[in-house]
This record gives C-alpha cells, structure tokens and sequence, in this order.
C-alpha cells in the first residue's frame, strides 16, 4: 500500500548541498572574463551635487569605465510610481543613492576608483523624519511629484510630501454619536521602529549583453519582478531581459525589488563584458528597503459591559525617498484593524510620507507587526480602563464566522478565531498565569495576541516532465527563500502524485525565459499558489502515465496505482512496469509526457467604496492564530527574559510538519528581535548602526523553545488543503512579549524596542 508523502517531515531536498558547500549562491556565481563594478554613493542624506569630476578615476588601474547619468537612460523607474533615476543627477534624496558607477578588473580597482571620484555636494537640511515632513511648509521631497506617472493602470491620492493616502470613514456620524455616548473612551499612541532583513548574503548581481538582449544572474525572492524592472530603468521590453536565479541566502522581502541588478545590466552593456557587483555590508544596510518605522494612534468608545462601540486609527508611515511597494502597503492599516475584533463604527487614515531616508519596503509580515503590537496593547488599554479580564475583553468583542471586516470582506471561517483561543487554552490555562519565577525579585508578566493573516494570492505555476529515466522534472520560476517551500513543500506534492520520492524529482533553478510567470517568495504564497499549480501539473503527467500504463500492461486505468517509481496492477504486484520504461515508451512513440499548471486565487468580494486610495483591498485564504508570551523583568537591569512562548496556528494543512515548524521557530525569533533588540535609528536621516555588530540581532540564547500547537482546516483551493504559513508566526510576537511586558511592570508599553532603559523609566513613574 502506498504511503503519501504529504503530511510527512521528510527532508529538504537543497539540504546536502547547502551544508556541504556545494549550492551556488548569487554572490558565488562569477562568469569568464568578468570584470568588477563598485558604486559611488551619497554621502549625506540631502543634498545637491555641485561637482563630479571622473577624470583621475578613469585613468587609474584596471578602470574600463565610469558611469553617471549621463550614461543611463533618461527615463524614471519604479515599482508603484514612476519616480527614480538609475543615478541621482542633480539632488541627492538619502544617504546611500547611486551617484556613479565604476567597472574595473578586480573589485579592489574598482573600489580605489571609486574613492577616487572627485565630489562636491552642497548640503540640504533633511527632511528627517515623519512629523517634520508633515509639518506646514515642510520642504518638499520630491518638488516635481505631480509629474510622476504610475507604473500601472491605477493612480492614488498623493500630494506634496505624502505619496499616499488611504481614508475610511463610511458613517461620520455614527462614529460621533457612538463616542459622545460611551460609558469609556481609551486613546492611545504606539511608536515603532525601522527593521533590517539581516539576511546573511548581500545583494549582488552578475549581468552580460549579448546579442541585444540581457541576461541577469541574481538571488532574488522575485526574478519576474527582476525581469520587470530592469527592463523598466534600460527603457527595453521585457523580453529583452532573462533573469536566473540562484540560491539565496536570506531576503525576508528584501530581496522583492530591484537593486543592483539593473547597475550590472547596464555596465555589461556599455563595456561589452559580464559585470559583477556586490555590495558590502554597510551598502545593504543603508540601502535596504527595511521594514518602515511608524506612529499609529488608536482611540475606542466602549460601551460599561466592555463592548467596542466605534475605534478610530490613524497610521503614520515612513515611506523614504523613494517608493518601491509601499503605497499598496498603505492597505494594510484597513485589513488589521477589524479582522481580529471588532470595531463598531470606524474610522480609518494612513498616510504614507516621504522623507530624506533609504526607501523603506517589505519586511516578514510588512505592517502587521507593529499594528497588531499596537492593538493588542490597546485591548490591555481598554480592558484595564474598564476593570475587565484581558482576555476575556478579547473574546467579548471577537469576530465570528460570517462577519466582514472593513473593507466588505466576508470572514467565513473566521470562527476559527474562538477555537484558537480555546486550544491556547488548553496549552496554556490563562487563569493559571505565568510560570513562577525562579530569578529572585523578578517581575513576571503574561500577554496574549491574536492574528488573521492573508495567503498572498499572486499567480504561480509549474511544468514537470517525466524523464526517460522515470526521474521527474520540476520548472517553475519559483524560489526557495530558506523556507523549503520549493524543496520540501512543492516536491513533496509532485513527488507523491506519481508515487516517487522527493529526490526523484529534479529542480531547475529560477528561469524567466525558460518558466511561465511566478510572483515570488512573498506572503507565504509559494506552496498554496506553486503547489496547487504543480498539483494540476502532476495530474496531468500521472493522467498520460496511467493511459499509456493500462496499454502496455493491458489492464484497466482504473485498477493502476502509482507506487516507488513503478505502475502497479492494484491487488497484482508482480504486474508492474517502471516509470522509465512509461516515459521512454511515450518519447518515442507519441512524444515525451509533460504537464503544466497555473493559479491565482480568486479575490474574494468587497466594498470598492470603503475607502479611497484602498491598493490592496482584501486579505485572500484568511488564517487565524493566537500567540501566548510569559516574561520576567528584573526591576534592577530593567532586562527582559521571555520565558515561555507559545503558539497556536493554523495552516489548513501541514504538508511537511518539520518544515512548518522550523518556519513557525524562524517567525518568533525574528518577531523577538523586533520587540526586544532591533532598530535602524537614524540621525539627521544618517543611520546609526552600520554593521552586523551594532544592529543587535538576537542569540540563540535570547530564544525560548516554541511550543507550537497546529489547527489543519484544509482549504479546498489549496494543494491537499495547504494555506499560507510561514508569514504570519512573526507578526504577534511583538504584541505578545509587550502585553506581556506591561502586564508584569503595571504600565503600558507604547515603543518598540522595548529595551532595559525604557523599562527602567516605566518602573520609575
């Protein structure tokens, strides 16, 4: 009898080469005759350039070229709105812009070349951050904004430094009224911080120019998007560029847009040879799209017996100088607030506001962390100014099946909610509290965090073909971020509809010209979206198998089974015929036998009038989770130590349990550096932590074990039921440790990090 492989903790199949070495990342990756390019970037954070002088640099060593705008097409570029250069030609918006490039034989060369370029820019006062932006007559980022065209089909409310705008407020009145007439109202304002992605490879890029067309070698989360852009800052089609992909050594959403790949595309083509470019550590920090900081201020009328009555939000969002995907970030405000509790009347405002800083962009859970960080410290808020049970606050005012959240969208299972909270329960009894502490003095303290988070419904798809040597082929441009949902996930899947084992099956790396359209590693989409593609696949190649199997083995199609590489005769196992023997039988008679398949999710219904400037209107294939944190503080240090934490989850359906569980492990780590250590400051717009040493990561010894509990509530799009999995376990942490926090120390949390100093000043109020 067959065993399926779904639902089991096999191995990743990248696994032994990545241990060993052996895997080639894009930073590894060099080509013949390569040469070398380094860029020159600003050095202030705003500015204008009153001389570049490249005459000593192109004389020096190795140099074969160096490049301005004058080099590079006119054209601006972007993901959302067309609004940046190639190279900054006059007015320098951030530290860390591209001002020139320099291509040599060796990086070295390139690098004193690069030192070499005479510069002078004339300072500009910085608009430094959100609140100054915003301030009447605040100098204008961006003067020429109105001329800025849309990359797509649609525009957005934008105006002088805001580059996007989002407003709810269906029933004016009913919020009035509904807060002139509650028993309590509660107002409270969060801060949050800038986060770097942290991934272990930089950024790095390997372009040639052959024949009028560009090929691109990079590790990246989104080659398409890679593809895209690139073809977008060249002023060329699309066509014109192919994109490869290569093991990636981390992205987090770092690595969605473009950043050195069109540098490289470019210098190939104007010095006739493949160029490499890397960036250092300190260049990815400062230019990393990082996880924007914010202001997100929240008010509620409460009714006494503890019912929300009407809750207002206003978000306030650092968008840098530049936009990336931010602006349909700006939805995200709308989402979190009413797919958790609900909300009564609403209001709901995010703005979206440029500064002289690096363009922020994608992060793990992008704005979910520091929203649901700030309502659930406002549920404490609420429950405390009404003398209720933290908990039981919650669940009075929490969502139910068949409710809609506030851009119209109907939550059907969102009673999933309840039964996380039931099986939290039964993992960690809230009336029992936290743990006794074993530090003598310590302050020990309990938070809980609820969640609902999308599946990102982009298109995917794949195409497999059976080898003659009964080996499976697998081509998709998908990648494999780390998460192993490629190499474990969408393996599996293929690999137990045609009765083979995951090494069976042979992966072609991300190919633009070689795969149809896939939308990245973005949104935990890849096994819902890639594995129902290759499931459709996998049907396809096991339909033309069996056909041609009940020929040669003259049986009926409906007695076979495929099993451990073979065709068997169900209840005859000694007729059987080998999967090679299938496939070359069909190479040469009818033709190889290949499948292929393609999904998006269907959107679900919404409100298009619920708001305007709504990018991104619904969260599709909805998941439901509930997080649990216990603390100790020491009243001395001011140090917090997490000492339990614990998750309940649901994933629809585990395909590799090992697999989500190490995501479900990855998520809270990263989820508490963001509470705990983490945090790009900046001064005058300059950051501050330039390196690895001063942006303090968390060790292995600041992380708790996880206790996970998984909920499997197939869905019947997905793959045997798989939903989204490994976005969501970073977005409640925040939330979790500082309910937790404040429960502990008896006064609210209100910013992230929530270093030993800020404790320190609570206690002492």
């Amino acid at each position: 009898m067959t065993t399926s492989l779904v639902g089991a903790s096999v191995p990743r199949t990248d696994g032994e080469a990545k241990v060993t070495g052996r895997a080639v990342y894009g930073v590894d990756y060099s080509e013949v005759g390569m040469l070398h390019a380094r860029l020159l970037r600003s050095s202030v954070a705003a500015g204008r350039i009153a001389k570049l002088d490249t005459t000593h640099a192109i004389g020096m060593p190795g140099v074969h070229g160096v490049f301005t705008s004058a080099d590079a097409p006119t054209c601006r570029a972007g993901w959302v709105i067309k609004e940046q250069h190639l190279f900054a030609h006059d007015v320098l918006r951030y530290e860390g812009e591209p001002i020139a490039g320099v291509v040599a034989d060796t990086r070295e060369q390139a690098t004193a070349a690069c030192a070499a370029l005479e510069i002078e820019i004339e300072p500009i006062a910085p608009v430094a951050d959100i609140t100054s932006a915003l301030d009447e007559g605040a100098r204008l980022v961006h003067p020429e904004w109105e001329a800025y065209e849309p990359a797509g089909p649609a525009d957005h409310p934008r105006r002088d430094n805001i580059a996007c705008e989002v407003i709810s407020d269906p029933d004016p009145d009913a919020l009035l009224q509904a807060f002139a007439e509650a028993h309590t109202v509660v107002e409270d304002t969060y801060v949050a911080p800038r986060q770097y992605q942290a991934y272990l490879e930089p950024k790095s890029a390997v372009a040639s120019f052959r024949e009028g067309r560009y090929t691109v070698h990079t590790a990246h989360q989104f080659p398409f998007n890679v593809r895209d852009r690139v073809a977008q800052c060249l002023d060329v089609r699309p066509s014109s560029v192919r994109v490869l992909g290569h093991h990636i050594g981390g992205g987090f959403g770092g690595k969605l847009d473009t950043a050195l790949e069109p540098y490289a595309a470019l210098f190939a083509k104007l010095t006739g040879r493949p160029v490499k470019l890397v960036n250092d550590r300190e260049e990815d920090i400062l230019t990393c799209p990082s996880r924007e900081n914010a202001i997100v201020r929240i008010r509620t009328a409460l009714a006494q017996d503890g019912t929300v009555l009407a809750r207002e939000l206003e978000c306030l969002m650092d968008h840098g100088a530049y936009s990336g995907e931010m602006p349909w970030l700006a939805s995200v405000p709308m989402h979190v607030l009413g797919q958790v509790y609900r909300t009564g009347a609403a209001r709901v405002t995010t703005t979206l506001v440029y500064t002289n800083t690096a363009p922020t962009g994608a992060f793990r859970g992008v704005g979910g962390t520091y929203l649901y960080f700030a309502l659930e410290q406002h549920m404490d808020s609420c429950a405390r100014a009404l003398e209720m049970d933290r908990r039981a606050f919650r669940l009075h005012n929490l969502i139910a099946g068949g409710d809609q959240s506030l851009t119209g969208q109907t939550l059907d299972d969102a009673g999933l909610l309840r039964e996380a909270f039931e099986r939290m329960e039964e993992a960690a009894p809230w009336a029992e509290g936290p743990a006794e502490s074993e530090t003598n003095g310590a302050l020990r303290g309990r938070g809980i965090a609820a969640l609902t988070w999308m599946t990102n419904p982009m298109p995917g798809s794949a195409t497999l073909k059976l080898n003659e040597d009964g080996t499976l082929g697998l081509i998709t441009a998908a990648t494999d971020n780390g998460t192993g949902a490629v190499t474990m996930g969408i393996t599996q899947i293929a690999a137990d509809a045609l009765g083979l084992q995951p090494d069976d099956v042979v992966l072609l790396m991300p190919d633009t010209d070689a795969a149809g359209y896939d939308a990245g590693s973005q949104g935990s989409r890849t096994t819902h979206i890639v594995g129902r593609a290759t499931a459709t696949a996998a049907n396809e190649v096991r339909d033309k198998v069996l056909e041609l199997a009940a020929r040669l083995l003259e049986a009926d199609i409906a007695d076979l089974e495929l099993t451990e590489g073979h065709v068997v005769v169900t209840g005859a196992s000694d007729r059987r015929i080998p999967l090679a023997q299938v496939a070359a039988t069909a190479t040469f008679s009818s033709g190889p036998i290949i499948g292929s398949g393609s999904y998006a999710t269907q959107a679900p219904s919404f409100n298009p009038g619920c708001a305007t400037g709504l990018l991104f209107p619904v969260f599709p294939t909805p998941t439901y989770h509930v997080h649990l944190a216990e603390v100790e503080v020491d009243p001395v240090t001011g140090r917090v130590t997490v000492t339990r934490y614990v998750v309940v989850q649901e994933v629809g359906r585990a395909i590799n349990p090992a697999g989500v569980r190490g995501q479900i492990q990855g998520g809270v780590a990263q989820g508490l550096g963001y509470a705990l250590y983490e945090s790009l400051e900046s001064d005058d717009g300059r950051y501050r932590e330039r390196t690895l040493e001063t942006y303090r990561l968390p060790l292995a010894c600041d992380i708790p074990e996880v206790e996970i509990v998984l909920m499997e509530h197939p869905d019947a799009e997905g793959p045997h039921g798989a939903k989204g999995v490994a976005e969501p376990p970073i977005i409640p942490v925040a939330a979790a440790v500082a309910t937790a926090v404040a429960d502990a120390i008896g006064r609210p949390i209100t910013r992230l990090p929530i270093r030993p100093d800020d404790v320190l000043a609570a206690l002492a109020e």
